[in-house]
């Protein structure tokens, strides 16, 4: 396995190897939510229309939120969905990442099965969502007149974010097949996260004694960048490259400890 650390392309290069069974999982994983239901697929539009309608009346008009003045920044409620944007897409994706080989029991017993891209699936998914979570807020800045050209650096600086969460995935699905107790603790370790992540508020209301924490994990700076991009601010590409690097080594271990651990599935499944 040393030659995944050494050659961090080859875990993508089998990844894109197998991108049309990649695909074929995701479209099923999304289509299974919503079968059954009135308006089918349609949720996926329906979904976020209802959050942002939310937050604009909740974050707008009954608990008006502070956040810092700039020249043509749109509405704080839509600094708050962008940052959710973010946190979601994230937060999807670990949360369902303990269940994702576990949930496939048939499949781990397929020798020659791409176990490794099972885990994917979450994040695929929920790179679905996010894409439709990001075009309602295009469409809600543009309807504001604040739609900046920043804003199409928005899935750009998501890149950390899917890369940590990638790498996440790995390490929890590996543990989800020993640990069932992992698809409880995760969920409720992100509701804590969301409340610890600058979403709701900007890193600046934070106590300086704490707010290098907020700056320097991957979860604040991206959420803080694509802020920036959503009001046109200049984006800290540093803290971003950062990021960017500790999570595609989070990515790698993530991966690596996943292929180390999954002779063992068949046998605990």
């Amino acid at each position: 396995m040393n030659h995944l650390i050494l050659n961090p392309l080859r875990i993508f290069s089998d990844i894109w190897r197998h991108r049309y069974l990649l695909g074929q999982l995701i479209k099923r994983d999304v289509l299974l939510r919503y079968r059954g239901s009135l308006f089918g697929v349609l949720w996926i539009f329906l979904s976020p229309l209802l959050m942002l309608a939310i937050f604009a009346f909740i974050f707008g008009q009954i608990f008006p939120t502070r956040w810092p003045q700039h020249v043509d920044a749109p509405p704080p409620w839509l600094l708050l969905y962008s940052g959710l944007i973010a946190f979601n897409l994230f937060s999807e994706t670990v949360s369902r990442a303990p269940a994702s080989v576990r949930g496939y029991p048939s499949f781990v017993k397929k020798i020659i099965f791409p176990l490794d891209i099972l885990p994917i699936v979450p994040l695929g998914a929920s790179l679905v969502h996010g894409a439709f979570n990001f075009m309602v807020l295009l469409a809600a800045l543009a309807g504001t007149g604040r739609l900046h050209a920043e804003i199409l650096l928005f899935p750009l600086l998501a890149a950390p974010l899917v890369l940590l969460a990638l790498g996440l995935s790995w390490f929890l699905a590996a543990w989800g097949v020993f640990l069932k107790d992992i698809n409880h603790v995760v969920p409720v370790f992100m509701q804590i996260l969301l409340f610890l992540s600058p979403v709701f508020y900007p890193v600046s209301a934070v106590p300086l004694a704490v707010r290098p924490f907020y700056r320097y994990n991957p979860l604040g700076t991206v959420i803080e960048s694509s802020r920036s991009a959503v009001i046109g601010l200049p984006i800290e590409w540093g803290s971003w490259g950062i990021a960017l690097g500790v999570c595609l080594l989070v990515s790698i271990l993530g991966y690596t400890f996943f292929q180390r651990s999954r002779e063992e599935f068949a046998d605990v499944l």
